[in-house]
């Protein structure tokens, strides 16, 4: 399947049913009186999030959608019935913006969450509803009001616990198929990843994570060069970033210290709140490297680099080094979630009192 995570589509609501113009007429009541009933109010629209829809793409091809329209009022005061209201299912992690005024209307996090995206029209009045003792044969009227259109751009972000960012080629696609079940596809060449993956982490205690690999930066990706940062919003909702370097690259001009530069400039230019997130260092491919000068380069790169966070050597490939890594990954997100629940607890206990 194709993976598409950005959509335009048009959503219109239901316009509301217009009020009846009716006057009873039953042998022997000469003044019936007005029986117009009211018109109906129009369907609501509304998103969806919903794990069975991974991708945009069906929006590719389905770009309108209108809710029901409200039925019109009808005689002997029955009311008209009031438009369905009309469910777009979406994929859990999507967010609603209004492409006229760039507004983010909503974010559909978790299964089940629904959003208004366009209310419905409000219904008409029938001419039974003007009837007063100065007023007994009203002829007045009201139409139904038009339901809310709107051009709407919806952006999928994937949710995951731990994003990978890296040069193409540094070994990205390798690690997340060496430590999950996911299948990206791995070739010796730059590019090979052209579009987000996800894989399930999953412990031995059966514990487990999911870890997002993204197609790989280059410099003056801020500007449209490779791939661009078009990729880079799935990694906004990530709690950790692992910065893969390759340390045995092809090119032997290619420098990891210049890398690693190279792409958190890119991800400052992108947005700082992604260029502050932690990162963890990932020397990748150790396995290329002989054993009698590893530590050695190893340490001239974090010197270089002044590296204060923590430091992985491990080898996508052979699997080196990548259960130890995970295990610190898991170890990081329980810490993570364990804070989260005593904050909420301490915030709950401090508005019961």
């Amino acid at each position: 399947m194709k993976f598409v995570d950005e959509a335009k589509i048009t959503v219109s609501a239901g316009g509301g049913g217009n009020g009846c113009l009716s006057f009873r007429r039953e042998k022997y009541i000469p003044f019936g009186g007005p029986d117009g009933g009211d018109g109906g109010d129009g369907g609501d629209l509304y998103l969806i999030a919903d794990k069975q829809v991974n991708t945009l793409i069906d929006f590719r091809y389905k770009r309108n959608y209108k809710a029901e329209r409200g039925e019109h009022g009808r005689g002997k005061l029955c009311s008209g019935a009031h438009g369905e209201d009309l469910y777009i299912k979406v994929p859990a992690g999507t967010e609603a913006w209004d492409d006229d005024t760039d507004e983010l209307i909503g974010d559909l996090v978790n299964e089940g969450d629904t959003l208004l995206v366009a209310k419905g029209g409000w219904h008409g009045l029938g001419n039974a509803r003007y009837k007063s003792s100065t007023n007994r044969a009203p002829r007045q009227t009201s139409d139904g009001t038009p339901g809310e259109e709107r051009h709407l751009r919806l952006e999928m972000k994937l949710l995951a616990d731990i994003g990978l960012l890296g040069l193409p080629n540094a070994g990205k696609s390798t690690f997340i198929r060496q430590v999950s079940a996911a299948q990206p596809k791995v070739a010796d060449y730059p590019f090979t990843t052209l579009h987000p993956n996800l894989g399930v982490v999953t412990m031995k205690d059966v514990r487990s994570f999911v870890i997002a690999d993204v197609p790989g930066l280059v410099e003056g990706a801020a500007e449209g060069a490779g791939l661009g940062l078009q990729f880079l919003k799935h990694l906004t909702r990530t709690r950790l970033l692992l910065h893969m370097v390759d340390m045995a690259p092809i090119d032997a001009k290619q420098d990891p210290v210049e890398s690693v530069l190279t792409i958190n400039r890119e991800l400052e230019h992108y947005s700082e709140a992604l260029g502050s997130q932690p990162q963890w260092l990932v020397l990748n491919k150790m396995d290329l490297i002989p054993e009698d000068i590893r530590e050695e380069m190893c340490q001239e790169v974090l010197e270089r680099l002044n590296w204060q966070g923590k430091v992985f050597r491990v080898s996508g490939n052979s699997g080196e080094g990548c259960d130890d890594l995970c295990e610190q990954i898991m170890d990081y997100l329980d810490e993570l979630k364990a804070a989260e629940l005593a904050q909420a607890a301490l915030e709950a206990a401090q508005l019961e009192e």
